[in-house]
């Protein structure tokens, strides 16, 4: 919402702030990133949930005690208390404070039509805060929500900003099993829920100048290859894709703190992201990394170590590795970065301030 906080909200200058608008200059200048004194981020769709985990640092948790009643017949009262959805998936809402200006976006929006909307309701999220959306790539564990969201918001509409491939059809055809192709996203589906469709290939700023959202990244490391047996169908036939080039990141600069960087499933290389995003902004500090690495399954474990190593060279304050990012991954990342690695789980607040 723009203005001061608690006031009532100001539609049109929410639309006016919310549209990406096209950073002026070469990829390589830097961008003007304004600092916020505080961010946000709550996880609303994430693979885990644990209802018994402890506030921890910067992580405000959503445990069993705070997740509200819902019914049920066979227990005496007829409530019981299921806390939060998990599902293989990934959505978090961003919310910015600078001053008394208040900005909040979400940020993919989950595998199934209602999870995301389920765990919305449950933490009493204010879905007409929402000023804009953002997709980080057109996977289908990204892109699933948008049902539940237009239900919400009774079909109100929102910006969304997209790399213009995220429309492609896409399937994983390993060696030796039959392919795989994914659900594919219906940019006439979308437009029908409302949601303006707005397409960048190139970094955009948002909300204020308070959100950065990168565009294509440049692969600079020498171990991050993208995801081998992902294929594209282009001009009438199946072709390799293992860069998604689609994927992009939001990043926030927290005043006297740094850059905190927000990926989906980070396909273009957790390091190849922190790293561009520090490039973009000229901002040489890493407070924060978020969200999915994908470190999960055998084509990609061997890339644990040089990432720990490249993050731990980066030294942010705060890592939390999400979704895609596999057990073997988070229990290194703790193992060498214990100040830094926080678990996550569906309804845990990040709360980073200046």
């Amino acid at each position: 919402m723009c203005g001061s906080v608690g006031h009532d909200h100001d539609h049109h200058g929410e639309a006016a702030q919310a549209v990406p608008r096209q950073v002026d200059g070469d990829a390589i200048d830097p961008i003007s990133l304004a600092a916020v004194d505080e961010v946000v981020i709550t996880t609303l769709v994430d693979n885990s949930y644990d209802g018994l985990m402890a506030d921890m640092g910067p992580a405000k948790r959503m445990g069993l005690r705070r997740t509200p009643h819902v019914a049920a017949d066979l227990f005496d009262g007829g409530l019981t208390v299921p806390g939060m959805t998990a599902e293989h998936g990934f959505s978090a809402l961003v919310t910015t404070r600078r001053g008394d200006r208040v900005h909040t976006l979400l940020f993919d929006t989950g595998v199934s039509p209602d999870g995301m909307a389920a765990n919305m309701e449950r933490l009493g999220t204010d879905v007409e805060a929402i000023e804009a959306v953002v997709l980080s790539h057109g996977h289908f564990d990204h892109a699933g929500g948008f049902a539940g969201l237009s239900r919400l918001r009774r079909r109100s509409g929102l910006p969304l900003t997209i790399h213009p491939l995220v429309w492609t059809r896409r399937r994983i055809a390993l060696p030796g099993t039959s392919e795989w192709e994914l659900p594919t996203l219906s940019r006439a589906a979308i437009e029908r829920e409302g949601f303006e469709v707005i397409e960048r290939r190139q970094p955009s700023v948002l909300l204020d100048g308070s959100v950065l959202i990168t565009g294509e990244v440049d692969r600079t490391t020498e171990f991050e290859h993208g995801m081998p047996y992902h294929d594209a169908y282009r001009d009438g036939h199946w072709e390799p894709d293992p860069l998604i080039v689609d994927d992009q990141a939001l990043v926030v600069n927290v005043q006297h703190r740094g850059l905190v960087v927000l990926t989906g499933c980070g396909h273009a290389g957790a390091i190849n992201i922190a790293r561009q995003a520090m490039r973009l902004t000229g901002v040489d500090r890493l407070h924060g990394l978020f969200g999915g690495f994908h470190l999960t399954g055998p084509a990609f474990e061997p890339i644990i170590e040089p990432t720990i190593a490249a993050l731990m060279q980066l030294n942010p304050s705060v890592v939390v590795p999400a979704h895609c990012t596999g057990w073997r991954a988070q229990q290194r990342i703790g193992t060498a970065m214990p100040d830094a690695y926080v678990p996550n789980a569906v309804g845990t607040s990040f709360v980073l301030a200046a």
